[in-house]
């Protein structure tokens, strides 16, 4: 089979269109780490640079340097939007000027901090909220946000450092983003930035390194940092292989599919999978071909498919159910579509041995890489 097979032409006019509305945005542009220090707004304000001297015009909205001196030391010669005064119980505070923003309309606006929520009486109560108006003014955004601020990582996080963070951003801003930059830092090397006061003052950097900066927290974060930009990763190759048309498998990672029929024992074959997948650490998908003998299944058997599929969604699965006449076609035309590199298919066999009892399908320990 051929590398590349003839696009879908309902799939190539979906794209054009797709590619037509977001040229109309602006792109976002993630900065993201695993805790404070790592160097977020440092990058962000180093590519910002950049950009400026390639000739585009950069404004700041917000930039949030703490009292870092090599932070501060780059918004030199940058143009900064004056922020807008709100009166907020008996006093008056500074907030982002969305308004003042898309009057100007840059080309390029920086928006520090994305998990920050806005003083009472901002036209947004968040600050993502703001920054998806200004990319549908088609102002291009450069932003940053922390691991712990992601909402479905919120409670993990919460397990792992045992502080609730409460400002939080939903996943699909990330996930939407037209690039995420990991702005990685080794444990140790944030915890001496610490030390050396700059991350925080002394006397806070102190009561952090005691608390939310312990080491062993620091290592769990930036795990879930690199793993969560690797899953971004991970979705982007898969948008692409589609676009593309790409049939052949690519073993970039472990990934795996499972199979289930109509006969019993599919649960155990969703459980199987489930336990494969995290002992993979991979992604998993599971499928049931519907076939010309579909319309002979007795109900007990359409029960037991639609028991097993909600069993692999409850469990994490993606799930589909496919009506195809040709179940070893249609599932490695599935498998190769979402690069899927490992199959698992229940085996039957007579549970007591004799003839005409139920069947009940056994799984091998370990699946077999299909063939590319």
């Amino acid at each position: 089979m051929s590398e590349h097979a003839r696009p879908d032409p309902d799939a190539l006019l979906a794209r054009v269109q797709q590619e037509e509305a977001r040229a109309a945005r602006g792109k976002l542009k993630i900065f993201f780490g695993a805790s404070a220090g790592v160097g977020k707004t440092y990058a962000m304000l180093g590519a910002a640079r950049r950009q400026q001297e390639l000739g585009v015009d950069v404004l700041i909205g917000v930039v949030e340097t703490h009292g870092r001196k090599e932070t501060e030391a780059l918004i030199a010669g940058l143009e900064r939007q004056p922020a807008r005064e709100i009166p907020y119980r008996d006093q008056v505070l500074k907030e982002f000027d969305l308004d003042a923003a898309l009057a100007r309309h840059p080309t390029l606006i920086l928006m520090d901090e994305l998990a920050h929520s806005n003083v009472a009486g901002s036209r947004h109560p968040k600050r993502w909220q703001d920054i998806e108006e200004l990319l549908g003014a088609g102002i291009d955004v450069y932003t940053t946000v922390n691991v712990q601020h992601l909402e479905t990582l919120n409670d993990v996080v919460s397990g792992i450092a045992g502080i609730r963070v409460w400002e939080t951003v939903p996943d699909h801003v990330f996930d939407d983003a037209d690039e995420v930059v990991l702005v990685d830092l080794p444990p140790d090397e944030l915890l001496q930035r610490l030390k050396e006061g700059k991350v925080y003052f002394p006397e806070q950097a102190e009561r952090a390194i005691r608390n939310f900066f312990r080491k062993g927290n620091l290592i769990a974060l930036r795990e879930l940092a690199l793993r969560r930009t690797a899953d971004r990763v991970d979705d982007d190759m898969l948008a692409w292989r589609r676009e593309s048309s790409v049939e052949s498998v690519w073993q970039t990672r472990d990934a795996l599919l499972v199979c289930i029929g109509p006969g019993a024992g599919g649960e155990r074959l969703v459980r199987t999978g489930a336990r494969l997948a995290s002992r993979l650490e991979a992604p998993w998908h599971t499928i049931h071909v519907e076939t010309e003998e579909a319309s002979r299944q007795n109900e007990s058997q359409r029960k037991r498919i639609v028991r097993a599929l909600e069993l692999a969604a409850s469990l994490g699965a993606e799930t589909a159910t496919l009506a195809l006449g040709d179940p070893v076609a249609a599932t490695l035309d599935y498998a190769r579509r979402n690069n899927l590199s490992r199959i698992l298919v229940g085996r039957d066999h007579p549970v007591d041995g004799s003839p005409g009892t139920a069947r009940s399908p056994t799984a091998s320990a370990m699946p077999r890489p299909i063939s590319t």
